[in-house]
């Protein structure tokens, strides 16, 4: 049975306090208010009196302290000096991040766009040509309050939660046991056959949805889960389909990317490795979640006996992909 709770972090975040938030930092709204798609945080389009929307987000209340939230809000300042795409933090009043009434938000220029097409030579080029500009900026210093990318926040402590947890079928727990716990020695052998890699500030979500394209190029957003770790973190998720494919995606990326910042060859080696601890660092963020009323709506099919036989096969297709030679670039 999955573990349920009467109140969850953003209860008492209703469309007034949104409003009069915004209006407790000097903006003043219109009423007008369109909820974004968002689950981990609170995101909404807000209409203001005289001007154009902008978007306020509200941090999901114990998940990061004010210095981490800072330290990215610094990140992305600093990428958008160096006139790269991305959607800073607006200063408003001397200061980048507000609060009211037990929230914790940021407001945003409005940046619309659509999907890149990622079946272009010349848009992963493109991509990749930024994000070595991102990574060029992001190795110039660490960050000081923001987590790093490692096995045991992404794997370890994630498996272990859902495992101590009613999330998984009574019938299907030790069996996911099993294979969660050969997926990371897989995971290790990868790290160690990659070796020492040098570490930075990353975007940490780059998917295609985090990629806005209009007519002008790409423009990055949502740096929320941006944190220190390879080059590589920032790279596959822009890959798909078969291995040749993916080795060809990979190729036009990095063509790009080196235009501005060199990558390490070794980095491969972590490819599928970093693909298996975000397939079970999702399934537990979700579990950890429950409790927010978006997430069973969003995600109903999570507590099926189904979903947990697609994660146990996944992880049994990702083990065997973690002991093939890497991709070439």
């Amino acid at each position: 049975m999955l573990l349920m709770h009467t109140q969850h972090p953003f209860s008492s975040l209703t469309p007034d306090t949104v409003l009069d938030a915004l209006d407790s930092a000097g903006l003043h709204t219109d009423g007008r208010m369109l909820a974004l798609n968002s689950y981990e945080n609170r995101v909404y389009q807000v209409g203001i009196e005289d001007g154009v929307p902008l978007v306020a987000k509200f941090y999901r209340p114990e998940r990061w302290t004010d210095a981490a939230i800072l330290e990215e809000h610094a990140f992305v300042a600093e990428l958008a000096v160096c006139e790269i795409p991305v959607v800073p933090a607006l200063t408003i009043a001397g200061r980048t991040l507000h609060a009211f009434n037990g929230f914790r938000f940021a407001v945003f220029s409005k940046h619309g766009g659509r999907a890149p097409e990622l079946d272009d030579r010349g848009t992963l080029q493109w991509l990749g040509r930024f994000i070595g500009r991102i990574h060029a900026v992001g190795a110039l210093e660490p960050y000081r309050h923001r987590p790093s990318l490692d096995i045991e926040s992404f794997g370890v402590e994630p498996s272990a939660y859902l495992l101590a947890h009613d999330f998984i079928p009574a019938e299907l727990k030790e069996v996911y046991r099993g294979v969660v716990a050969q997926a990371l020695d897989g995971v290790r052998r990868c790290f160690e056959r990659a070796g020492a890699v040098k570490n930075l500030r990353l975007h940490g979500d780059c998917h295609p949805g985090n990629v806005l394209w209009t007519d002008d190029g790409p423009h990055f957003v949502d740096f929320d889960d941006s944190r220190i770790g390879p080059a590589i973190q920032d790279l596959w998720m822009l890959l798909s389909g078969e291995r040749a494919e993916q080795t060809r995606q990979l190729g036009d990326l990095l063509a790009g990317y080196e235009e501005f910042c060199e990558f390490e060859p070794r980095e491969l080696h972590l490819l599928e490795a970093l693909r298996t601890l975000r397939l079970i660092h999702y399934a537990a963020w979700i579990a950890r979640r429950w409790g927010d009323a978006a997430f069973p709506a969003a995600f109903p099919w999570f507590n099926t006996q189904r979903y947990w036989q697609d994660r146990i096969l996944e992880l049994r297709e990702q083990i065997a992909l973690m002991d093939e030679p890497p991709l070439c670039c």
